[in-house]
């Protein structure tokens, strides 16, 4: 066998005419249509169109050139059967060796802003993906390329043997059902979107690859790193790495995290991170406020630690990021001091992020979890609260101070590892409880890290308190305002407690779990 003839037809032409111009020196005969067929032309390539072989037109402004069986039987005939050689001898068919295709550019489309639902609609490709699934199937003879990475792999073998190899041929089939499953897999989400069905009969996911990682959780496990098509632009998948080393699989999962919190607050914040938990919370009026309270929430955990910020590091605040030992910071930008000064640390990451959603701008999106044999699929927990949301449920009111504090301790209990208990004072964690099996645990672990600093401190609970003894503890620690959803049987016992404590609570009727 040897590739005599190649059908092209491409929308992004990176590299298309050089490589078809080296295909026809090696005596490859091409087939092109519409607009790569006239690129080819205009760069000296020989080429023939698409109707010459078909004898039949492009017609309906180019939807149908290549549904044809002279294209496709030239595609799918399996060459060593007497039958299919009879077959296109006498229809005077000939075969095809070579398809090199690339779709419509559906995904761009539909990135841009103000795209309309025609537009959309007009760039759902349907020869090209067909005649892609024709070769891949007939990979045994077929040799089919739909990334412009295997062009110099396809001449390579050419040059040495007029053929691709079998095993690069089922490499490059793999790969193009692997692009028409995520091409498909766009549009479906798209119309789903579009008809207001967001959770379907079928739900089919596509990612990109950004890169391989080391390893994942632990060294004996493999691991990678994926992107979804139309990531927005504050997400972790589409932060510019400025400094460090690779990130790994625990590195990512714990940027993500404190991507997430610090996103909640739209004034000046900090975030520190440690196994997914947040240990230091702090927001002031500049970044450099924000981070000395993050840092004196926990100076211990913090160590090894990730930083998110949600503004510009400057030079003053990436002086004392300097002075400890971190994996990864995280922010909107870093002034030039700042990089001068962090860039000296050989292995620290700084991640550049784009314009970041905060508070309340912030859009829901749906995260999918992955369980053994399946997945799970919910929407993101962007839930605002607001002030006029709450219920005062004790005699007594939250001071206006007691409320300010509250409400950010809300913001950071929510992205606790339940059952969750955040202990918050002068704009800062001072205590966090998280992942425990039962509430008061998770409320005693916070009150013994605040120490005597919860004296005068509010607590947030991620959900309701199943009974009093989380208000006992409270107590005795001199907190003086709680914040709970609400919603127990036995709230009415909680309510008793905190009364007799003089203990302001209010109510937000929503929880908070997070697994």
């Amino acid at each position: 066998m040897s590739i005599k003839r190649a059908l092209v037809s491409v929308s992004d032409k990176t590299g298309i005419v050089d490589f078809c111009r080296e295909l026809s020196q090696l005596g490859v005969e091409i087939i092109s249509t519409g607009g790569t067929k006239n690129l080819l032309s205009k760069e000296g390539v020989p080429v023939i169109g698409i109707s010459d072989v078909t004898g039949f037109p492009e017609i309906l402004d180019g939807r149908v050139k290549t549904l044809h069986p002279a294209v496709h039987s030239g595609l799918l005939a399996i060459r060593d059967s007497e039958e299919h050689q009879a077959q296109m001898k006498e229809l005077g068919l000939d075969y095809i060796d070579l398809v090199v295709v690339n779709l419509y550019p559906f995904q761009e489309t539909i990135a841009k802003p103000d795209v309309s639902y025609e537009d959309a609609i007009e760039n759902i490709d349907i020869g090209g993906p067909t005649m892609l699934r024709s070769a891949a199937k007939n990979h045994a003879f077929v040799s089919v390329v739909v990334d412009a990475a295997d062009y110099g792999t396809v001449l390579a073998e050419i040059r040495a043997g007029g053929d691709t190899t079998l095993d690069t041929r089922k490499r490059l089939a793999a790969k193009v059902f692997r692009h028409t499953a995520a091409y498909d897999a766009l549009i479906s989400d798209y119309l789903s979107k579009v008809t207001g069905d967001p959770l379907p009969e079928r739900y089919t996911v596509t990612y990109e690859k950004i890169q391989d990682l080391r390893y994942g959780e632990n060294p004996h496990q493999q691991a990678a790193f994926y992107r979804k098509p139309l990531a927005a632009a504050d997400t972790l998948t589409n932060a510019e790495q400025l400094h460090g080393k690779e990130l790994s699989y625990n590195n990512i999962n714990d940027a993500n995290a404190a991507l997430q919190i610090v996103k909640e607050f739209e004034e000046p914040a900090v975030v520190a991170v440690k196994h997914m938990n947040p240990c230091g919370v702090g927001v002031g009026s500049s970044i450099l406020e924000a981070y000395q309270k993050a840092y004196e929430a926990d100076p211990v955990s913090i160590f090894g630690g990730i930083v998110a910020a949600n503004r510009i590091i400057d030079a003053d605040t990436a002086a004392l990021l300097k002075e400890i030992f971190l994996e990864i910071i995280l922010a909107p930008g870093f002034t030039e001091e700042a990089l001068d000064i962090l860039t000296k640390k050989k292995n620290i990451r700084l991640l550049k992020l784009g314009g970041l959603e905060l508070g309340s701008k912030r859009s829901s999106q749906f995260v999918v979890t992955s369980i053994d044999g399946g997945m799970i699929v919910q929407e993101s927990d962007v839930h605002v609260l607001k002030e006029s949301d709450l219920q005062v449920v004790t005699d007594r009111k939250p001071t206006e101070e007691e409320l300010k504090q509250l409400l950010f301790g809300w913001k950071v209990v929510k992205h606790v590892k339940s059952n969750a208990i955040v202990l918050a004072k002068d704009d800062m964690t001072i205590g966090v409880g998280a992942g425990q099996m039962n509430r008061v645990g998770a409320a005693k672990i916070a009150i013994e890290q605040a120490g005597e600093k919860s004296k005068g401190s509010v607590l947030a609970s991620d959900a309701f308190f199943p009974m009093g003894d989380t208000l006992e503890a409270a107590a005795k620690a001199g907190i003086t305002a709680v914040i709970q959803p609400g919603g127990s049987v036995k709230d009415e016992e909680s309510i008793k407690v905190a009364n007799e404590y003089g203990i302001a609570m209010v109510f937000t009727g929503v929880r908070h779990f997070k697994h």
